[in-house]
């Protein structure tokens, strides 16, 4: 595994949409999932609100060192973008980012990086990612979802045999037209932005890659529930659709939640509420924040790790490569992540009897509680 350069840290930092969320159509929120200005609420009154409190006088948080991950179990209604926001606020961190974003019609684990676990957060994006969705037959929808608009209709119910059958048509590599509603970028456009105005456009089928799928509940009465397992760039929207034209009766999703997304499970997520009640407890001194996350190196599970020495991590440190001599050296090559006194150094690169550092881990500053560990 190659390590990504800054370039592309850098993009998912900044809270870039991926293949699970896109813009309702009709939204009263804005990107940041702030309630947006009202005609009858003109900018002057605010300005004169705002003003009659002096700028010195208005408290601002000071911003700090923190490292580690958040896994959120999201709630529904939330985007991804504001989960990320509210998670840096609470803990005052300087840096924030997600490592795949939720629809906001979505419930369950957002892996929110803090500090520098944001270095990490490829490694979370190209891992598996896990769903549970209910599908709603009978019509099919301009999102995919329950939040657009019916564009075709049909009486016909699938049986339980039919979808069952069906299900190995999607498994493995298969090609996936990605939905309109969707953060696919068209000469420079948002997919979602063009469908908000009214545009249909051409988007290309693109190769996916489905592990497992899997009918977990059919009823009568027109839904199916499903569990997914995928690759990057899967949408889970889009096999709602598919399914329900080959079956002949249309569908969308009506409800989806994830289990798994990389290395974090259902178990490391923890919900809005219990984080809020473990912040304020940790503000009047009765808790700890660290409690509350996982190491950056969690991010990290499927790389091999390799100790080295206090001498030759200061090499490292100073981003020099170190000779890797002796029986104990390492006959492999490709990506590790370096640790020294078990704490986490670098990620690096080993290649012609050398390791090379390639990203350099400075975990100054409030860290994940010693042994907290996925599973803990």
């Amino acid at each position: 595994m190659m390590i990504p350069s800054p370039n592309q840290s850098a993009v998912i930092e900044t809270g870039a949409t991926n293949a699970h969320e896109r813009v309702s159509p009709a939204s009263d929120v804005t990107a940041a999932g702030l309630p947006q200005q009202s005609a009858q609420e003109p900018a002057q009154e605010l300005r004169q609100n705002s003003a009659q409190v002096p700028r010195q006088q208005q408290p601002r948080r000071e911003k700090r060192d923190v490292h580690g991950w958040v896994v959120l179990d999201k709630p529904i209604g939330m985007t991804s973008t504001h989960a990320v926001a509210v998670v840096k606020r609470l803990f005052s961190a300087k840096r924030a980012g997600h490592a795949g974003t939720l629809d906001p019609l979505a419930s369950g684990g957002l892996p929110i990086a803090l500090g520098e676990a944001t270095k990490t957060v490829p490694f979370v994006m190209d891992g598996h990612k896990r769903y549970r969705f209910t599908v709603c037959w009978g019509e099919e929808r301009d999102t995919d979802d329950t939040e657009g608009r019916a564009t075709a209709t049909s009486d016909n119910r699938p049986a339980s045999d039919a979808i069952e059958a069906l299900l190995p048509q999607f498994m493995g590599v298969i090609q996936q037209v990605p939905p309109q509603y969707s953060a696919i970028k068209i000469q420079g456009e948002r997919a979602y932005d063009l469908a908000r105005d009214g545009e249909t456009v051409a988007l290309v089928a693109r190769p996916v890659e489905i592990h497992k799928l899997s009918l977990i509940e059919h009823s009568d009465s027109g839904h199916s529930t499903f569990e997914a397992e995928c690759g990057k760039g899967t949408y889970v929207r889009s096999l709602a659709r598919d399914m329900g034209r080959i079956l002949g009766c249309y569908g969308h999703i009506c409800a989806l939640r994830r289990t798994l997304a990389g290395p974090f499970t259902e178990s490391d997520a923890i919900p809005l509420e219990q984080l809020e009640a473990l912040c304020d407890r940790a503000a009047s001194g009765e808790g700890n924040l660290a409690d509350a996350l996982l190491p950056v190196e969690t991010a990290l599970d499927d790389i091999p790790a390799l100790a080295v020495t206090r001498a030759d991590a200061a090499r490292l440190h100073r981003g020099q490569a170190v000779l890797l001599r002796g029986r104990d050296a390492p006959n492999s090559s490709g990506t590790v992540y370096v640790t020294v006194a078990g704490r986490l150094l670098a990620l690096a690169e080993i290649g012609n009897g050398e390791l090379i550092p390639k990203r350099v881990f400075n975990l100054s500053g409030l860290t994940a509680s010693a042994g907290r560990r996925q599973g803990v």
